[in-house]
């Protein structure tokens, strides 16, 4: 049963495949054979009391809160195909979202839920990307391929003061994977405050080889002005002060150009297969006193490839008056996804104050 990839990639949709179609969730928690829909009890029973086994017993799960609550804890060689999840919007960056491959001791996924869907605020927004699709209203998927070798755990801990009803579902296949495909990785960092001299570090400490697939950044200015000069730098394999990579300005980066604004006076949102400027937040006048955003970035078509290391950054810069650059002190959050091979280095922490929405 040799792995032939995922059905993102239109050429091969046709070709036949011994791979093995298995699912996990509420419903079927191994994701054995013939063993979905079984339950006798769960978030559903009540609703099904007068139909019985076999019909929505258990869609979804509790999770208590300051409980870390095992999605799936399979054994065997395969790859996920898809994931689908949804909960309510205001607990999204105080879920966290972890996924150890094989027999690892740290995650190679450790990402607020809301920041791995590009929804890093907890207020709702649609992406119609390739690898990432949010639909009406908070339905999360994720697209990207994702093998292993031995087994996967999927784990998620709720940080939040109160408790989670989630709702999943986990489509993979059973298969060998070649010895040429790397390990899916998605790290986050928060950044509310930093030097005015340092840029900011969307990941850092990568180690190992691979490719770099994807940013996302939940974006909160503080500053009057056009925020967005800063330029994106890949420092790759042994660069010192100087990138091999780096782009021209942050509007740039994110596919778009001039501002975003389109039309005059107005920023002008956009959601495509490999990038988007999706989310524009306003002030209300009231509680809400800055503008945020929320972009994305896929490299899929034009992945960045290391050999050995990887740190990416974003400089806070902004335009002022007099035609001149300022330095700025935004609050950035930034979730970056790539591939590589294992032993990873361990991913960034970070603890619940950090991850609040102010």
């Amino acid at each position: 049963m040799m792995f032939n990839g995922c059905g993102t990639n239109l050429g091969n949709l046709a070709r036949l495949s011994d791979a093995r179609t298995r699912s996990i969730c509420m419903e079927n928690p191994t994701g054995e054979k013939g063993k979905g829909g079984m339950a006798v009890e769960g978030t559903g029973a009540d609703c099904a009391r007068d139909l019985g086994r076999g019909w929505k017993v258990s869609p979804s799960k509790l999770i208590r809160a300051g409980e870390t609550f095992t999605m799936a804890d399979y054994r065997g060689s395969g790859a996920i195909e898809h994931i689908w999840m949804t909960c309510h919007h205001s607990r999204w960056r105080n879920l966290i979202w972890r996924i150890y491959w094989d027999d690892e001791q740290t995650p190679s996924v450790q990402v607020p839920v809301g920041d791995f869907f590009c929804n890093g605020w907890c207020e709702r927004v649609n992406v119609n990307s390739l690898p990432i699709v949010v639909n009406p209203s908070g339905g999360f998927n994720s697209y990207f391929e994702m093998p292993f070798r031995k087994g996967f755990r999927m784990e998620i801990e709720n940080l939040s003061d109160g408790d989670v009803t989630l709702f999943y579902q986990i489509d993979f296949i059973e298969t060998e994977i070649p010895d040429d495909y790397a390990y899916f990785h998605a790290g986050f960092r928060r950044t509310p405050t930093h030097e005015l001299s340092d840029d900011i570090v969307i990941v850092d400490g990568i180690r190992g080889k691979g490719h770099y697939v994807g940013t996302y950044l939940a974006w909160q200015v503080n500053s009057n002005g056009w925020w967005g000069e800063g330029e994106v730098k890949f420092f790759l394999d042994g660069d010192g002060e100087f990138p091999t990579y780096c782009g021209t300005g942050t509007e740039d980066y994110f596919g778009g150009a001039w501002n975003w604004e389109q039309p005059a006076g107005e920023y002008g949102t956009y959601s495509t297969p490999y990038l988007g400027m999706h989310q524009v937040i306003k002030p209300d006048g009231l509680y809400h006193s800055n503008t945020r955003f929320g972009m994305y970035r896929w490299h899929i078509c034009d992945p960045i490839r290391f050999e050995k290391e990887l740190k990416v950054t974003i400089q806070d810069l902004g335009w002022r008056s007099g035609g001149r650059y300022h330095v700025q002190r935004s609050d950035v959050s930034a979730t970056a996804f790539w591939y590589q091979t294992e032993p990873h280095a361990p991913l960034a922490g970070f603890d619940r104050d950090s991850l609040e929405v102010i």
